[in-house]
């Protein structure tokens, strides 16, 4: 018996998607609700809570068997994510990796890692969840893949508020840096995915030496946007050589000969009277190159923006860390379909999967 009232004709393609994509999980159930819940996000107007998705995909009340799937079900997102990434690395051929912190605001306390915190991107306190992002993107568009969520130190020692968010024990406050280092490090040793340039804009990061020092140990490429205040070795010292670049004509190119280790050699690329500076491994002769990895970050951006706005990130109602992890990761299943699918009417054929691995 069919649960899914009836489907557009453009989503003809979501069913063999989802198989592939949840092929992970242990019973067909997990694997029926995963694709109800992707179904729902991706069709019903307005706020995708589980109860609108429930009467508008299936026609009936299952919101016990969503909230089940979502909160409580053991399902692993790290399985679903390794393969949205293996399918997106085919499809979308990404070129860059980008870092991005995404801000959830919310008005209770009571939900996993929420807080009234200071918020470095937008320079105030909000009461929210902090997560973190890694979005591959490539010319066609882009999609988050791995997610980290902070916790805030006040979650540490509060086994009211942990117990509540079924927090598991292992799970701390630690820095940004280190959780995008480990979002990194999971990508390409346990998922084995090609490593791309690494993309961040860090001007309000905490801690951005060690994340520059992790990228240069682990031999990756990167285009890191930092402060001036965060590199204070740049500057008398450094040889300034003028760059004519058509995506952005007024930029210097810094020699890095005056940074201090790990970050030799380096190079800084800044637009002049900027107070902010972009650090790359990549070198001079590649100037064109960093131009086009700035225009893929904001790219990256522009998919996040979207991500919240069609395929609701924001509108998980849950209080669970495990629910937290569930919900984002079927977001983003919704939005790397929108990307497959393509939104002028792309022919389903375009969605046929190839093999794992």
């Amino acid at each position: 018996m069919t649960i899914y009232a009836e489907l557009d004709t453009r989503e003809i393609w979501l069913s063999p998607f989802c198989e592939d994509l949840f092929s992970s999980f242990l019973r067909s159930d997990q694997r029926r609700w995963g694709e109800v819940y992707v179904q729902g996000l991706l069709s019903v107007p307005g706020r995708k809570s589980i109860r609108r998705i429930s009467e508008q995909v299936t026609g009936r009340p299952v919101d016990q068997c969503l909230q089940q799937f979502v909160n409580q079900s053991p399902w692993d997102w790290r399985l679903v994510r390794q393969r949205l990434a293996q399918i997106l690395v085919q499809a979308v051929r990404p070129k860059a990796w980008v870092l991005e912190e995404v801000v959830f605001p919310k008005n209770g306390a009571k939900s996993v890692g929420v807080a009234r915190q200071f918020v470095h991107s937008a320079g105030r306190l909000v009461n929210c969840q902090l997560g973190l992002a890694v979005v591959l993107v490539g010319d066609e568009g882009g999609c988050p893949v791995n997610w980290r969520l902070l916790l805030p130190r006040s979650w540490d020692e509060d086994e009211e508020l942990r117990s509540g968010a079924r927090l598991p024990d292992q799970e701390r406050s630690r820095p940004a840096w280190r959780h995008l280092l480990q979002a990194i490090d999971e990508m390409v040793i346990d998922w084995g995915l090609p490593p791309a340039p690494i993309v961040a804009d860090a001007r309000a990061m905490p801690g951005v030496e060690s994340l520059l020092g992790g990228l240069a140990e682990r031999g990756l490429p990167y285009l890191v946007r930092v402060s001036q205040h965060t590199m204070p070795s740049i500057g008398p010292g450094a040889v300034v050589r003028p760059v004519l670049e058509p995506a952005r004509p007024r930029l210097q190119v810094v020699s890095g000969r005056a940074l201090p280790r790990p970050y030799e050699p380096v190079h800084s690329w800044r637009s002049v009277g900027n107070r902010s500076m972009w650090l790359t491994d990549l070198g001079r002769n590649r100037v064109p190159d960093l131009a086009g990895l700035i225009k893929l970050r904001n790219r990256a951006v522009s998919e996040l923006s979207a991500v919240s706005r069609e395929s609701g990130l924001h509108h998980f109602e849950g209080r669970s860390f495990q629910g937290w992890h569930h919900h984002v990761t079927l977001v983003s299943a919704a939005h790397a379909y929108r990307l497959l699918r393509g939104r002028d009417g792309r022919k389903a054929e375009d969605l046929c999967l190839s093999p794992h691995g």
